[in-house]
Protein backbone atom coordinates (compact mmCIF):
# COMPACT_ATOMS: atom_id res chain seq x y z
CA UNK A 1 0.00 0.00 0.00
CA UNK A 2 1.36 3.40 -1.01
CA UNK A 3 0.49 6.27 1.32
CA UNK A 4 1.00 10.04 1.19
CA UNK A 5 4.37 9.73 2.91
CA UNK A 6 5.60 7.25 0.26
CA UNK A 7 4.70 9.80 -2.43
CA UNK A 8 6.72 12.50 -0.65
CA UNK A 9 9.70 10.16 -0.33
CA UNK A 10 9.56 9.23 -4.02
CA UNK A 11 9.62 12.94 -4.90
CA UNK A 12 12.67 13.55 -2.71
CA UNK A 13 14.43 10.48 -4.14
CA UNK A 14 13.95 11.96 -7.61
CA UNK A 15 15.03 15.49 -6.65
CA UNK A 16 17.80 14.71 -4.14
CA UNK A 17 18.68 11.00 -4.41
CA UNK A 18 21.55 11.30 -1.90
CA UNK A 19 19.21 12.13 1.02
CA UNK A 20 18.45 9.43 3.56
CA UNK A 21 14.71 10.03 3.96
CA UNK A 22 13.90 7.13 6.30
CA UNK A 23 13.75 9.43 9.39
CA UNK A 24 11.56 11.83 7.39
CA UNK A 25 9.16 8.99 6.56
CA UNK A 26 9.08 7.81 10.17
CA UNK A 27 8.45 11.27 11.56
CA UNK A 28 5.86 12.07 8.90
CA UNK A 29 3.89 8.94 9.75
CA UNK A 30 4.16 9.46 13.50
CA UNK A 31 2.95 13.05 13.17
CA UNK A 32 0.05 12.09 10.88
CA UNK A 33 -0.97 9.27 13.22
CA UNK A 34 -0.78 11.66 16.19
CA UNK A 35 -3.15 14.08 14.45
CA UNK A 36 -5.68 11.30 13.80
CA UNK A 37 -5.44 10.06 17.38
CA UNK A 38 -5.72 13.53 18.89
CA UNK A 39 -8.74 14.35 16.72
CA UNK A 40 -10.56 11.17 17.74
CA UNK A 41 -9.85 11.71 21.43
CA UNK A 42 -10.86 15.40 21.21
CA UNK A 43 -14.21 14.40 19.67
CA UNK A 44 -14.89 12.04 22.59
CA UNK A 45 -13.99 14.65 25.21
CA UNK A 46 -16.07 17.31 23.45
CA UNK A 47 -19.18 15.17 24.05
CA UNK A 48 -18.53 15.75 27.77
CA UNK A 49 -17.75 19.47 27.36
CA UNK A 50 -14.07 18.83 28.09
CA UNK A 51 -10.91 19.85 26.31
CA UNK A 52 -8.03 17.37 26.23
CA UNK A 53 -6.09 19.38 28.81
CA UNK A 54 -9.06 19.47 31.19
CA UNK A 55 -9.47 15.73 30.83
CA UNK A 56 -5.75 15.31 31.66
CA UNK A 57 -6.17 17.22 34.93
CA UNK A 58 -9.24 15.20 35.94
CA UNK A 59 -7.55 11.92 35.00
CA UNK A 60 -4.39 12.86 36.92
CA UNK A 61 -6.41 13.66 40.03
CA UNK A 62 -8.39 10.41 39.67
CA UNK A 63 -5.32 8.21 39.27
CA UNK A 64 -3.65 9.85 42.26
CA UNK A 65 -6.00 7.83 44.51
CA UNK A 66 -8.06 8.99 47.45
CA UNK A 67 -8.61 11.76 48.39
CA UNK A 68 -8.13 12.60 44.66
CA UNK A 69 -6.25 15.81 45.38
CA UNK A 70 -2.87 17.22 44.44
CA UNK A 71 -1.09 20.52 44.78
CA UNK A 72 -0.87 22.67 41.67
CA UNK A 73 2.90 21.96 41.65
CA UNK A 74 2.26 18.21 41.61
CA UNK A 75 -0.17 18.66 38.72
CA UNK A 76 2.30 20.83 36.82
CA UNK A 77 5.06 18.24 37.23
CA UNK A 78 2.81 15.34 36.29
CA UNK A 79 1.43 17.04 33.18
CA UNK A 80 4.60 18.94 32.18
CA UNK A 81 2.83 22.31 31.96
CA UNK A 82 3.62 25.89 32.80
CA UNK A 83 1.97 27.37 35.86
CA UNK A 84 -0.08 29.70 33.63
CA UNK A 85 -1.46 26.82 31.60
CA UNK A 86 -2.30 24.90 34.76
CA UNK A 87 -4.04 27.90 36.32
CA UNK A 88 -6.15 28.28 33.17
CA UNK A 89 -7.20 24.60 33.24
CA UNK A 90 -7.94 24.62 36.96
CA UNK A 91 -9.99 27.83 36.63
CA UNK A 92 -12.13 26.27 33.88
CA UNK A 93 -12.65 23.03 35.79
CA UNK A 94 -13.50 24.98 38.95
CA UNK A 95 -16.09 27.04 37.08
CA UNK A 96 -17.68 23.79 35.84
CA UNK A 97 -17.84 22.45 39.40
CA UNK A 98 -15.53 19.52 38.58
CA UNK A 99 -12.72 20.43 40.99
CA UNK A 100 -12.41 22.50 44.15
CA UNK A 101 -9.46 24.39 45.54
CA UNK A 102 -8.79 23.99 49.23
CA UNK A 103 -6.42 26.13 51.31
CA UNK A 104 -4.29 24.40 53.90
CA UNK A 105 -5.22 25.09 57.51
CA UNK A 106 -1.53 25.28 58.47
CA UNK A 107 -0.41 27.53 55.61
CA UNK A 108 -3.08 29.58 53.82
CA UNK A 109 -0.72 30.04 50.86
CA UNK A 110 -0.75 26.28 50.24
CA UNK A 111 -3.59 25.08 48.00
CA UNK A 112 -4.74 21.65 46.91
CA UNK A 113 -6.88 20.84 43.91
CA UNK A 114 -9.42 18.09 44.51
CA UNK A 115 -12.06 16.33 42.42
CA UNK A 116 -15.59 17.21 43.42
CA UNK A 117 -18.22 14.48 43.47
CA UNK A 118 -19.41 15.75 40.09
CA UNK A 119 -15.84 15.66 38.75
CA UNK A 120 -15.25 12.17 40.11
CA UNK A 121 -18.39 10.78 38.45
CA UNK A 122 -17.57 12.51 35.17
CA UNK A 123 -14.00 11.19 34.96
CA UNK A 124 -15.21 7.69 35.90
CA UNK A 125 -17.57 7.71 32.91
CA UNK A 126 -15.23 9.43 30.45
CA UNK A 127 -12.24 7.26 31.41
CA UNK A 128 -14.04 4.04 30.52
CA UNK A 129 -14.96 5.44 27.10
CA UNK A 130 -11.49 6.94 26.67
CA UNK A 131 -9.81 3.54 27.13
CA UNK A 132 -12.34 1.84 24.84
CA UNK A 133 -11.56 4.45 22.16
CA UNK A 134 -7.83 3.84 22.60
CA UNK A 135 -8.42 0.12 21.98
CA UNK A 136 -10.47 0.95 18.87
CA UNK A 137 -7.70 3.24 17.58
CA UNK A 138 -5.10 0.44 17.71
CA UNK A 139 -7.45 -2.36 16.62
CA UNK A 140 -5.68 -2.85 13.27
CA UNK A 141 -2.53 -4.00 15.11
CA UNK A 142 -1.92 -7.48 16.47
CA UNK A 143 -1.03 -7.93 20.13
CA UNK A 144 2.56 -8.64 19.11
CA UNK A 145 2.71 -5.49 16.98
CA UNK A 146 1.32 -3.41 19.85
CA UNK A 147 3.99 -4.75 22.21
CA UNK A 148 6.75 -4.19 19.66
CA UNK A 149 5.61 -0.66 18.85
CA UNK A 150 5.26 0.21 22.51
CA UNK A 151 8.85 -0.90 23.12
CA UNK A 152 10.15 0.97 20.06
CA UNK A 153 8.34 4.17 21.11
CA UNK A 154 9.62 3.78 24.68
CA UNK A 155 13.19 3.49 23.42
CA UNK A 156 12.75 6.42 21.05
CA UNK A 157 11.13 8.61 23.71
CA UNK A 158 14.04 7.80 26.02
CA UNK A 159 16.27 9.73 23.62
CA UNK A 160 14.43 12.91 24.62
CA UNK A 161 13.42 12.36 28.23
Amino acid sequence: MVDAIDRVIVQWEKEKPHLDTQPMAMMGRVLRIAKHLESSVAQLHKRYDLKIGEFDVLATLRRSGEPYSLTPSDLINSLMLTSGAMTNRVDKLDSKGLIARTHSQEDRRSVTVQLTEKGFHLIEEVMDEHVKLQHDLVASLSEEEKEQMNQVFKTWLGQFE
